[in-house]
């Protein structure tokens, strides 16, 4: 490949992009003021080297083509240091959004207007530049052995942190610590910005470069909200039987914690610890043994299968995670107590005793029977593994959870043939602006059992190779961000994580086909930067909260909304790497049906955590086709353009927006989500009830495309309307904790002036997602759709002859152009029908 030409690309940056005498300018417009005179300013041409890029020379040669838009930042310093915290000049005026670190695992949206506006352990920062109709993005990044991230200042100065983690890893300059690209278009922006730091940094791949999971569009259940560390086989059965038996059967289940063999320190090193309910529990927990725990090692084969398979009892399981909460609570009382030295220590010591001793009387009646082993019989995983796909011969994909470390306390020194060690943790400075968390508090409480870097190869093959071989088909990988706690004496937090992220690498690609895993808890910009060689799905939001834990009876509503900010956000810069992951929700859950209009234009997995025997089957149909398939959108969604420097939480006045695209047309979808939102000054989310109430708002056909005419869908209103890109927005009032989803689809003009449009099932959130194929001809049009239920299309006239599957049937078409027939679900067919409109 010829070298770019360096003399051109260095003219073309200076013009576009400048720092001199204290000022950055973008096309000659300042975006900062008062920078440092230790801060430089490089082209991408000057630092990076094409040549030496491992990226295909297609993605190689389209960074080229737009690297006169980029640029990086560094600075010098006199005294080396493992941390330095510098100011990049100083902005007020001017409005911004950003993703910031509010746990050390999890990343969110954050706007303001001024340096001193931006949160702790930012991630990036997209600027509006309405002077000249561009926008541009500054992203910290890793150079050498630190990894960086910005924070506020004072007098409206932003600041780069850049920390190695470690006291033996010390530094005096960067040169590329930061990386500045402008565009018109700010979600063209985002994509090249990521694609010009691929080619330059050789550590992770672009999303694009990636196979993703078998799961990606799929129906599917994971077990945590509806066990926690209960998880048990017989309930792993009952759950997925639940399902088939309402007439939806899941693709995938993912097995989440509580599956594992786990002890605590000073118990009985050979023997798994008992009757664990939640996860702060077990935090401080290490693996003792790198294959399934003894609920699981003890399963027999054929135990589900026969006419007698051992019932289960949903209300056991619900009473533990009741009583399991309440001991959590009484828990956080107790350290209060202490601390307070408070006279009602003893009371609250007597009620967790108690409270003890009814979780184990619980959980006695679920114990196995403890029954010789017989030696016809195979036991364990694998045994249980191919009992479920006996029975339930549509799940392709049965995934396990694990914590990077192995377990969350890492793995028990001597306890495997692995090199352990117990390592105290050290939290980063910069994590003192995010809001607590148990785990955080467990984890440092218990440290962290690592497996030395040289040996993580072996781990991870010899826990991976076992899944598989047990009919395990991929791993949900979670709390990725200890690894920075324990980094001090293994070269800093960069250095440590490309071994961890390099086995992991190869593990998921020998065992999993290279495709099968979801990251999570991995929010971090360091993951993405060095981890994403192989990932190619992660979660881009918290988990789901079903009620607010500290207690607040409205977070049950507001917390939701959080979620979908969450998510809609994270997936404008983690979607450049990996598919982004909504999480699980359940179906039978107050906003059951707000998490649902989201779920079904994100553009991923739909899976629940649905407690065994409570669904919501008339929701889960309009998600879900009953051979375990979604109607998936083709891209992922992302927030549109008038909500990037909105906030929809609590400004009282923004509803959030979010546009996908079908095979046949675009969506947008409307969702309340005001109510909530972080509070910088108590570092955490709460409740703003004053925000809770119906919004007003418009969308219009310009967020999507510019076809001549559309018609617009409105899923939940059911009505249709008009709209070509002159028209007046549509206007809506959103309650809260409620959505709208607009279909928007092009109308095409068939023999003489009949205007058509296929809308889809309109029984299924996304509608225009069961439109699998659309040809025309003058004399009309063929479509193909997947599901059953209620077709509809717009047709200013009424058709002369519609055919079914190639036999004439009756269609209903009313004045207002709405033309529709009932279509059933055909098994021989996998769902799909064939519709011939003549005119």
């Amino acid at each position: 490949m010829a070298p770019p030409n360096t003399t051109l690309d260095i003219v073309k940056t200076e013009s576009l992009l400048d720092l001199s005498e204290g000022k950055f300018t973008v096309r000659g417009v300042p975006l900062f003021h008062d920078v440092p005179e230790n801060v430089s300013f490089s082209s991408f041409s000057s630092i990076c080297k094409p040549s030496e890029s491992n990226a295909p020379p297609s993605l190689v040669d389209r960074v080229l083509s737009f690297s006169h838009k980029g640029g990086f930042f560094g600075f010098s310093n006199e005294t080396p240091s493992d941390r330095f915290m510098n100011s990049l000049g100083s902005f007020n005026g001017r409005n911004f959004v950003s993703i910031f670190r509010f746990k050390t695992w999890w990343s969110t949206q954050w706007i303001g207007r001024s340096g001193s506006d931006l949160q702790m352990e930012t991630q990036w920062i997209l600027f509006e530049i309405p002077e000249i109709r561009s926008y541009a993005v500054i992203i910290p990044i890793i150079e050498n052995g630190f990894r960086s991230a910005l924070h506020p200042g004072s007098d409206d100065h932003f600041m780069i942190c850049a920390e190695s983690g470690s006291t033996k890893v010390k530094a005096l300059s960067f040169n590329a610590i930061a990386y500045v690209h402008f565009s018109e278009n700010p979600y063209d922006l985002m994509k090249e910005a990521y694609s010009a730091l691929r080619v330059h940094l050789n550590t992770f791949r672009l999303l694009e470069e990636k196979t993703l999971p078998n799961l990606v569009d799929k129906f599917g259940w994971c077990t945590w909200d509806a066990f926690y560390l209960t998880v048990n086989p017989i309930g792993v059965f009952h759950g997925l039987d639940d399902f088939s038996k309402g007439g939806v059967e899941p693709r995938f289940v993912v097995i989440d914690d509580g599956w594992q063999s786990i002890i605590l320190d000073g118990d009985d090193p050979n023997v798994d610890a008992k009757n664990l309910v939640l996860g702060g529990e077990q935090m401080t927990g290490r693996l003792h043994r790198l294959d399934e725990g003894d609920k699981f090692k003890k399963y027999e084969s054929g135990l589900v299968l026969g006419p007698n398979s051992p019932p289960f009892n949903p209300k056991t399981i619900k009473e533990l995670i009741t009583k399991g909460i309440e001991h959590e609570h009484l828990e956080r009382q107790r350290e209060e107590a202490v601390l307070s030295k408070s006279s009602d220590l003893a009371e609250i010591e007597s009620k967790i005793k108690q409270l003890v001793k009814e979780i184990d009387d619980l959980f006695g009646g679920e114990e196995s029977s403890g029954a010789p082993k017989s030696e016809l019989k195979d036991y364990g995983l694998k045994a249980f593994t191919r009992d479920l796909r006996t029975k339930f011969k549509g799940l392709d994909d049965v995934y396990v959870w694990h914590a990077l470390c192995g377990a969350w306390g890492g793995v028990r020194p001597g306890a495997t043939h692995l090199d352990a060690k117990i390592i105290p943790c050290k939290l980063s400075p910069g994590l003192d602006g995010t809001m607590h968390d148990l785990a955080v508090v467990n984890i440092v409480k218990g440290a962290i059992g690592l497996v030395h870097p040289d040996h993580v190869s072996d781990f991870y093959d010899s826990m991976h190779s076992f899944l598989a071989e047990s009919g395990v088909t991929g791993v949900k990988v979670d709390v990725i961000h200890t690894l920075k706690y324990v980094c001090d004496e293994y070269g800093g937090r960069v250095n440590l994580a490309k071994a961890y992220y390099e086995g992991l690498t190869k593990s998921i690609a020998k065992n999993f086909n290279g495709s099968g895993i979801i990251a999570s808890m991995q929010q971090c910009n360091d993951f993405f930067f060095l981890g994403t060689k192989q990932v190619s799905m992660g979660r881009v939001g918290d988990d789901f909260w079903f009620q607010d834990p500290n207690g607040d009876s409205m977070g049950v509503f507001w917390l939701q909304g959080v979620h979908m900010i969450h998510c809609s956000y994270n997936s404008l810069w983690m979607g450049q790497m990996i598919q982004p992951d909504w999480d699980m929700f359940q179906s039978d859950h107050i906003c059951a049906k707000f998490h649902a209009g989201s779920r079904a234009i994100c553009g991923g997995p739909v899976y629940l955590s649905d407690n065994v025997g409570s669904h919501d089957f008339d929701l889960i149909k309009k998600l879900v086709f009953p051979d375990g398939t979604i109607p998936k959108c083709i891209h992922f969604p992302l927030p549109t353009r008038d909500c990037l420097f909105k906030n929809p939480l609590f400004d009282q006045t923004s509803v959030l927006k979010i546009w996908n695209f079908n095979k046949y047309g675009g969506v947008i979808g409307a969702f309340n989500c005001q109510g909530a939102g972080w509070d910088p000054k108590e570092h955490k989310f709460r409740g703003f009830p004053e925000c809770y109430k119906p919004i007003t708002g418009t969308v219009h056909a310009s967020h999507l495309g510019k076809a001549e005419e559309y018609v617009v869908y409105f899923n939940q209103a059911e009505e249709l309307r008009l709209m070509t890109p002159k028209s007046e927005p549509i206007k809506y009032i959103i309650q809260p904790s409620t959505f709208e989803l607009y279909n928007f689809v092009p109308l095409t003009k068939l023999g003489g002036n009949i205007k058509f449009a296929p809308i889809g099932l309109t029984n299924m959130f996304n509608s225009g997602g069961t439109v699998l194929d659309l040809e025309y001809a003058e004399s009309g049009a063929k479509i193909q759709v997947k599901g059953g239920g209620n077709f509809l299309a717009y047709s200013s006239e009424s058709p002369k002859k519609f055919q079914l599957n190639g036999s004439e049937v009756a269609f209903e078409w009313l004045g207002d152009g709405k033309l529709s027939l009932n279509v059933s679900w055909i098994e021989e067919a996998s769902g799909v029908s064939e519709l011939a409109i003549f005119f």
